[in-house]
């Protein structure tokens, strides 16, 4: 049997509530919970927006279920905190550690995602002894982009290495990127800036589509299309799984490229590609 979070109402009605007490606190209750005893259940359940609230809310279900001896598989689009997999400065949190081993004590036999930032492959992997599927949608960007550009060829590249995955299947190649150090003057933000994107390759007269597995600042895509601009590409297309656009970026993209589109995985106003029947059919629900 399945279950739906109120913050994933694409997938079903939703069969569980969340509501806040007087004081804040979260309120949830599982609908019908007598049906889950001893059972398989999948969960969908979106971990962001609103990261905090949305992993305490899935602790408060995932610890109901376990009480009752259901056996857990999430599916969840985006996972928050994938790029804090490694640290850079001592005495940092590898936050992607923490929430894996989060869901995996609190009950979860298997997280099925979507572009998982420190996985760089598809397929079946274990992360502090979590289970995790992680599917791709870049076939689904990718299509959706040759339409945009009709018959004519499309040259697909990511901006950095850790994106090749993406983009290895179609031919595509991959740009390098320089960070610098965390941003000071920040205040409580924490930020390291992208001094600069080089490319080893040819653009000249291209059609160019730019995939990431997520913009969030978008300081990565900006340097990444004024790199293949400068190099001559004739249109630029930019394209990710998980679409934040903080910082107005998505303005700033809009008016250097030729196009913005990224898949529905975290809701925002150019999520163009619908990856639900993706996340059904890897979870197995019909």
């Amino acid at each position: 049997m399945f279950l739906v979070s109120p913050n994933f109402p694409e997938i079903a009605q939703p069969s569980i509530e969340f509501k806040t007490f007087p004081d804040g606190d979260s309120y949830a209750r599982i609908n019908d919970i007598e049906k889950c005893q001893g059972e398989d259940v999948i969960l969908f359940h979106r971990l962001y927006p609103k990261q905090n609230t949305a992993i305490f809310n899935a602790s408060q279900i995932l610890h109901t279920l376990k009480r009752v001896g259901a056996r857990v598989t999430l599916v969840s689009p985006y996972l928050p905190y994938a790029r804090q997999d490694k640290t850079f400065l001592m005495g940092e949190a590898l936050s992607a550690q923490v929430l894996c081993k989060l869901l995996a004590d609190f009950g979860v036999v298997k997280l099925v995602t979507v572009d998982c930032h420190f996985l760089k492959k598809e397929g079946e992997s274990e992360y502090v002894h979590l289970k995790i599927h992680n599917t791709s949608a870049n076939k689904l960007l990718v299509e959706h982009a040759r339409k945009k550009v009709g018959l004519e060829q499309l040259e697909v590249i990511s901006p950095d290495q850790g994106a090749n995955y993406l983009v290895s299947e179609f031919g595509g190649k991959s740009m390098s990127k320089v960070r610098g150090d965390y941003d000071k003057g920040k205040g409580e933000e924490a930020y390291r800036s992208v001094q600069k994107i080089e490319r080893g390759f040819d653009v000249k007269g291209k059609n160019v589509l730019i995939l990431d597995d997520m913009i969030a600042t978008g300081s990565t895509m900006i340097k990444a299309v004024e790199n293949v601009k400068k190099g001559g590409a004739r249109k630029v297309l930019c394209a990710a799984t998980h679409g934040f656009f903080l910082n107005d970026s998505l303005a700033k993209l809009k008016s250097i490229s030729d196009g913005v589109f990224t898949a529905n995985s975290i809701p925002n106003e150019v999520a163009e590609v619908d990856i639900v029947p993706l996340l059904k059919k890897e979870a197995g629900v019909q």
